[in-house]
């Protein structure tokens, strides 16, 4: 139980920290401002050191495809499309519960507007128990609770594409995710644990492709730097962007670091008006590399709510028309879900796995293990403890 009394002694301490960093976080905006600014006459430049030193550079960043002060108004969408979205949940394996396994349920939402047809609102279970889904990932030193986060982004994208094709629909289409496309998490995988993830989203994107149905991802509160890591190579002191042998140790505070931990929404906040978005960027991630000819490509948009980052695929990003449309339909759906497209907090509210269902999913289990003939079925004595308080 949480002792307010306590904790109430502790805020006048925190409220300062947060004034003074309040302050601070205006005077760098305040110089990013002024390098954006001083950017926009040597972009080409600054993209030709990035491009000649890029094995060099030792902290991720974007190259602008279009002029830095690029402000465009989102195009209003037609009336008639439809929209699909999925994201995942999941109850993690626990030893203390009456059998060790896990479930992901995947969310799908396929919403027609202007065309008289049904949503589809639902969402797909399944249930992992044999030993080699629960203890494949360990021969590579990942934890069974980390592998099943990386499977269900395998699912989300595989019944997404799954969506996407089976739409019987020629109103424009957007399938969307809830989070980003560059899969950071894969670079620090041994490849065989990552050619059992990455190879199966790649598969769905080429049939979304094959479809001609575009994909996004959208961040809410992005905390990328990738944009103001750019201008990192305005601020280098040094005559060639060279941290392999200037500055090798990135942790420590680098000379470039002027605008550390200013964030690219804060910047993209100052320079878009609600409707417009903010040039296209090239992501220069490592592991875009095995993306066989899927670089991300994302924009900043400013959605009225916020600054939300969107990413697409290279052929969505490469189609001006498919891309201008996918942004009018997020726009859309963003205006329509107040602040947050409905369909993937629809998709979300399919998937998320609330306490009721989890005690419905062991009960159903407990059930099927009797049938089975298992006997002493149940909890641990620390799991039944912990869910009541006898003091």
């Amino acid at each position: 139980m949480l002792d307010l009394t306590k904790l109430a002694r502790q805020m006048q301490g925190l409220s300062q920290h947060l004034t003074l960093e309040a302050a601070a976080s205006r005077q760098r905006l305040e110089l990013a401002q002024q390098y954006l600014h001083n950017a926009y006459a040597s972009q080409k430049d600054l993209i030709d050191r990035q491009e000649k030193w890029r094995d060099r550079i030792l902290f991720a960043n974007a190259t602008p495809i279009e002029p830095l002060e690029t402000c465009i108004d989102i195009p209003v969408p037609p009336k008639i499309h439809t929209v699909i979205a999925t994201d995942g949940s999941q109850i993690a394996p626990n030893h203390h519960e009456i059998a060790y396994c896990y479930l992901l349920n995947i969310g799908r939402v396929v919403i027609h507007y202007g065309q008289n047809l049904h949503p589809l609102l639902d969402s797909l279970p399944e249930v992992f128990y044999r030993p080699e889904d629960l203890y494949m990932s360990r021969q590579w030193g990942i934890r069974t609770e980390e592998w099943m986060g990386y499977r269900r982004t395998a699912s989300e994208a595989t019944v997404l594409a799954e969506l996407a094709c089976a739409v019987k629909t020629e109103a424009p289409t957007l399938a969307m995710v809830d989070g980003s496309l560059i899969y950071w998490f894969l670079e620090q995988l041994p490849i065989d644990a990552r050619d059992r993830i990455l190879p199966p989203i790649l598969e769905a994107w080429q049939l979304m492709r094959d479809a001609q149905i575009p994909l996004m991802g959208y961040l809410s509160a992005s905390r990328n730097v990738e944009g103001m890591n750019f201008l990192r190579l305005l601020a280098c002191p040094h005559q060639v962007p060279d941290c392999i042998s200037y500055c090798p140790n990135q942790l420590e505070k680098v000379p470039c670091k002027v605008f550390e931990p200013l964030r690219d929404t804060s910047l993209w906040a100052t320079q878009l008006k609600p409707g417009q978005r903010g040039p296209l960027w090239r992501s220069n991630a490592r592991i875009l590399d095995l993306y066989e000819g899927q670089t991300i490509y994302f924009c900043y948009i400013h959605v009225g709510t916020e600054i939300a980052r969107v990413e697409v695929p290279q052929w969505v990003a490469e189609n001006t028309f498919m891309f201008d449309q996918a942004l009018g339909l997020m726009l859309a759906q963003v205006q329509k879900g107040y602040g947050y497209p409905v369909a993937i907090a629809e998709a979300h509210n399919q998937a998320v796995v609330r306490g009721g269902d989890k005690a419905r999913f062991f009960a159903l289990l407990e059930k099927q293990m009797i049938r089975a003939g298992l006997k002493n079925v149940g909890t641990s004595y620390k799991e039944a403890r912990k869910r009541g308080s006898i003091a």
